[in-house]
């Protein structure tokens, strides 16, 4: 409580006492809270409050500049408050992505999205943005290991699956490092994506880093709250791949192997999400993201059945969903 009257506080000081109302926005998976702020002549503007120290706005500034001077539509910083957490905004909508999208408009969609993309992917600079590490591949990966496997599911893992894991750790690696080197936004999926006629925006881009020219497109179109037959994720990231071709971005020569890129980025995601839904639960409290669990297993099935090397994993996800099944009856 006292921590929102410091937020109203501050923001009436910053509106030079104008009243207004700060009306909720739904929150994230992290510590950050928004409002919209009302005023009277209607117009709105977005307040966020980024607790300190779990959260640090500096990175959030900076990405926003670098993403601006790209060409992408993103939050303007009116006003800020680095000590206490504080930021005033420019508000971009009310609609995602998510909010929206359908079987009819997904394509003219996705392409906008595409586009965006391929923006930031040619703005980038070296050193500009901190690297997708090695160290910071097998932190996400461990994620997995403590987060869902250890202490939602209580699994004590065999030499066999241990074995495995680590094997699999090191192909996922690979495979992240031999790719093309680009900006990342690192969350580039449809609830991070406002919807607008012309050029989306983006918003949740703190994270950002330099990394692997794929694992946006595999949060785009393998999301957390959405899922699309592999014919539509097929010609996505076709048409992707042949425009950042254009564009000069380094992507595979072939397809089939930038296809293969893209579906082992998806591994590395999809175990990394699961063990952050269960930290959120355990840890955060908020137990709602387990529930989408399934999907990232369905996601991880379809494209272990792709590759003769992930089918020792797609056993061992086969086992887990029966213990995992166990668990809620």
């Amino acid at each position: 409580m006292e921590r929102s009257n410091n937020l109203k506080s501050w923001v009436k000081l910053k509106l030079n006492k104008q009243n207004f109302e700060l009306e909720p926005i739904a929150s994230d998976a992290g510590f950050r809270r928004y409002f919209r702020i009302r005023l009277q002549n209607n117009k709105t503007l977005v307040a966020m409050d980024a607790s300190s120290p779990r959260e640090d706005c500096r990175p959030f500034l900076k990405v926003a500049d670098m993403m601006a001077e790209a060409g992408l539509r993103v939050p303007e910083v009116i006003f800020s408050d680095l000590k206490n957490g504080f930021l005033i905004l420019t508000d971009l909508g009310k609609n995602t992505y998510l909010d929206i999208i359908n079987e009819n408009n997904a394509d003219a969609l996705f392409k906008k999205a595409i586009f965006a993309l391929i923006k930031w992917q040619c703005a980038t600079e070296n050193n500009a943005l901190p690297l997708y590490s090695e160290h910071l591949l097998r932190k996400e990966l461990n994620l997995f290991k403590d987060w869902y496997l250890n202490k939602h599911l209580n699994l004590k893992i065999d030499q066999k699956s241990s074995v495995m894991l680590r094997e699999l750790d090191e192909i996922l690696i690979k495979n992240a490092k031999q790719q093309a080197q680009v900006f990342v936004h690192r969350d580039f999926m449809p609830r991070n994506i406002m919807a607008d006629d012309n050029c989306p925006g983006i918003i949740d881009f703190q994270d950002a880093v330099i990394g692997p020219v794929t694992y946006d497109l595999v949060s785009l179109f393998r999301d957390a709250f959405l899922s699309w037959n592999e014919k539509k994720i097929d010609n996505w990231i076709q048409f992707y791949w042949e425009s950042a071709k254009a564009k000069n971005i380094p992507v595979d020569g072939s397809f089939s192997n930038f296809k293969k890129q893209f579906n082992l980025m998806g591994v590395h995601r999809h175990l990394k999400i699961l063990g952050i839904f269960a930290r959120i639960c355990y840890r955060d409290k908020k137990t709602k993201y387990l529930e989408d669990t399934p999907r990232f297993f369905n996601y991880l099935n379809t494209i272990c059945d792709y590759y003769s090397e992930l089918l020792p994993l797609n056993e061992f996800l086969y086992k887990i969903k029966d213990r995992e099944n166990a668990m809620k009856r």
